[in-house]
C-alpha cells in the first residue's frame, strides 16, 4: 500500500511538472495585469476566479514556481500544491516570474531550485503567501507603508509605489489582481527573502 501511494505521488508530481513545462500557449506577459499606482486601484476585490491558484500558476508559465512548490512536496511531504490546487481556504500570493528566480539562481550561484535546502526553499515560498484573499486595494496603501504578515509569521511592507520592502531584498509588484477560485495573486519582479543573504 505504501508503494502504491509513493507511486501516485510520483506521478502527480510528473503530471504538475509537465505541465509546467509544456504549457507553450500560454506565458507569463499574458497574466501580468500591469500594476497601477495605488491611487488608480481598483476599489473593489475581482471576482473569484474558476482556476485555482496553482492551475493559474501551472498554465500561465509560472514554471520556477511550480518547480519550488513540487520541490518541497516532495522532499518535506509539504502538501503545498494540493493546498493550492484543492485547497478551500483563500489565499493571496506574490507570485515571482520565472526571471526573478533565474536571478536568484545566479545570486546563489545555483542552476535549479533543488540545489538549495528543501527547508529554506520552503521557507522563502511561506514568505510569499498570506491568508486571505487580499486585492490590490488592501496591500498596496494609498499613503505610508503597508505590513503583511506572511505564512512564515515574518512581515514586509508595500509601498504605495508598488515596492516589497522584505527583510533580505527588495521586489516589485508588476501585475496585481489576478483573481483565482481560491484567492489572489499578485505577480513580483523578484524572490523576496525572509533573511539576509
Amino acid at each position: 500500500m505504501d508503494m502504491l501511494k509513493t507511486n501516485s505521488k510520483m506521478l502527480f508530481f510528473a503530471a504538475v511538472l509537465g505541465l509546467a513545462v509544456f504549457a507553450t500557449s500560454c506565458n507569463q506577459e499574458e497574466v501580468i495585469a500591469p500594476a497601477s499606482p495605488a491611487e488608480e486601484l481598483s476599489k473593489r476585490a475581482p471576482a473569484p476566479g474558476d482556476k485555482s491558484i496553482a492551475e493559474i500558476a501551472i498554465a500561465k508559465g509560472f514554471n520556477e514556481l511550480v518547480k519550488a512548490l513540487a520541490y518541497v512536496d516532495e522532499e518535506l511531504d509539504a502538501g503545498l500544491v494540493d493546498l493550492f490546487l484543492n485547497g478551500k481556504a483563500q489565499y493571496t500570493v506574490f507570485a515571482p516570474t520565472d526571471q526573478a528566480f533565474f536571478d536568484l539562481y545566479d545570486l546563489l550561484g545555483v542552476l535549479e531550485i533543488d540545489e538549495l535546502p528543501a527547508e529554506l526553499v520552503l521557507d522563502v515560498l511561506y514568505y510569499h503567501v498570506t491568508h486571505g484573499r487580499r486585492a490590490a486595494n488592501s496591500v498596496v496603501p494609498k499613503v505610508g507603508k503597508r505590513t503583511i504578515n506572511t505564512l512564515l509569521g515574518v512581515k514586509f511592507t508595500v509601498s504605495p509605489e508598488l515596492e516589497i520592502t522584505a527583510v533580505g531584498n527588495t521586489a516589485n509588484i508588476i501585475g496585481a489582481d489576478v483573481s483565482a477560485s481560491n484567492g489572489i495573486i499578485h505577480v513580483i519582479d523578484a524572490v523576496i527573502l525572509p533573511i539576509e543573504l
